[in-house]
């Protein structure tokens, strides 16, 4: 029997591929070094997992309403209007199984048959499949490493059709770790509220900046704005809560609403301990989050400075998140033992097969010239993958 479609049409997320397949061989006893997972290394605060066991022996374990119970949303509209001056009521607030599943859902509930999405590349690599699954066409629009990898509103007016239904944002960028000053946001805004069109804001990565870099939401720069922008967050980055699955969305009132209904035929509503834990993350101590992002800053100048070192490579210095993104493409039409490295892809196998370094090729999120390196990990271990990803591309001639 047939497949749908829709079924056919996709791939797997390759990131998660990446981390499987590590973790495969390292089960076999194979000491491979994991740079593939976007997944912090910290454990979740304790005081977060006491809320999860009082709600388990307080017998909070039934279903709540389908977009979340009002002591959550009610903690999400506060952050939403401390971090990032937003204004938001109850009903303008969902709350799902993970991030990725409130940008699921709001593609379930804007694209269709003939709508046009545009993405700006290199993008994060759900976003064109998620497009692909709501029978729209992703608009896959190319950025810069020199404009630091960020969608001009020159680039974003060119795209534009009279298909154009909607613009996804992701700042700090997954994979690229790069972001969007209020300068570049204002001129994308714009564009949107001149067209109409909506604007998907992937804000998961707003907590982990370095060197000064202030995270602006799109939404927060005007009524017009704010009217067209659906802003995504969760709890997975920021507090260590990868496991736990929540996200949440805020936006128009009508789209959280259709959302809403959406959920309520597929997944109903997220898991009731996690939201009394994310009540507690959203309301209680924020301290852990310095700590953390202060490791990572750590980490992030020992693992650019090292790839920089390396004869052919270059990286580009993030300002969030938790990733490096090494030009590559220098080795393109090297070869090992006669194997011939020709892109991204090639390159990710020789440093698995060969070097036991799991990295994910540049192709799977539209910059094939790249690889991504997760530094959501030990210093040792990085050490350790840099010295064997420097002895591999050494030995390729």
């Amino acid at each position: 029997m047939a497949l749908a479609n829709r079924a056919a049409g996709i791939k797997p997320s390759p990131t998660l591929a990446v981390d499987a397949k590590a973790k495969a061989m390292k089960a076999e006893g194979i000491d491979v070094v994991g740079f593939g997972a976007g997944e912090p290394d910290f454990d979740t605060p304790d005081n977060i997992k006491e809320a999860a066991i009082k709600a388990i022996r307080d017998g909070f374990t039934k279903y709540t309403p389908v977009p979340g119970t009002d002591e959550l949303k009610k903690a999400i509209i506060a952050k939403l209007k401390t971090d990032n001056n937003l204004d938001y009521e109850l009903p303008e607030v969902v709350v799902s199984t993970g991030a990725k599943h409130s940008l699921y859902n709001i593609a379930q509930a804007l694209y269709g048959p003939g709508d046009e999405v545009i993405i700006p590349a290199p993008y994060w690599v759900s976003y064109p499949d998620q497009v692909i699954l709501n029978d729209a066409t992703p608009v896959i629009v190319q950025t810069k490493e020199s404009e630091s990898f960020v969608l001009t509103a020159e680039a974003f007016e060119k795209a534009v059709t009279k298909k154009t239904k909607a613009l996804i944002l992701n700042s700090p960028s997954n994979p690229t770790g790069l972001g969007y000053d209020k300068a570049a946001l204002e001129g994308i805004a714009k564009v949107a509220v001149k067209h109409g069109i909506y604007v998907i804001s992937d804000e998961i990565y707003e907590k982990i900046v370095y060197d000064g870099f202030k995270h602006i939401s799109i939404a927060s720069l005007g009524a017009d704005i704010k009217a067209l922008t659906l802003t995504v967050n969760g709890l997975s980055k920021s507090h260590a809560m990868t496991g736990w699955r929540l996200g949440y969305a805020a936006g128009p009132k009508d789209v959280i609403g259709a959302m809403t209904k959406i959920q309520s035929q597929s997944t109903s509503n997220t898991c009731s301990i996690t939201q009394k834990a994310a009540v507690e993350a959203l309301n209680g101590p924020q301290g852990f989050i310095g700590v953390m992002v202060a490791e990572f800053d750590k980490r992030r100048k020992y693992i650019v400075g090292r790839l920089n070192s390396i004869k052919g490579v270059s990286c580009p210095n993030p300002v969030g998140a938790f990733y490096a993104f090494p030009h590559v493409a220098s080795y393109y039409g090297k070869s090992f033992n006669g194997k011939a490295i020709k892109n991204s892809s090639d390159m990710a196998a020789y440093l698995l097969d060969e070097a036991k370094v799991a990295v994910v090729s540049g192709d799977a999120f539209g910059a094939d010239e790249y690889i991504r390196l997760s530094y959501a990990t030990s210093m040792a271990t990085i050490e350790k993958g840099l010295d064997r990803i420097e002895k591999a591309l050494g030995a390729l001639s």
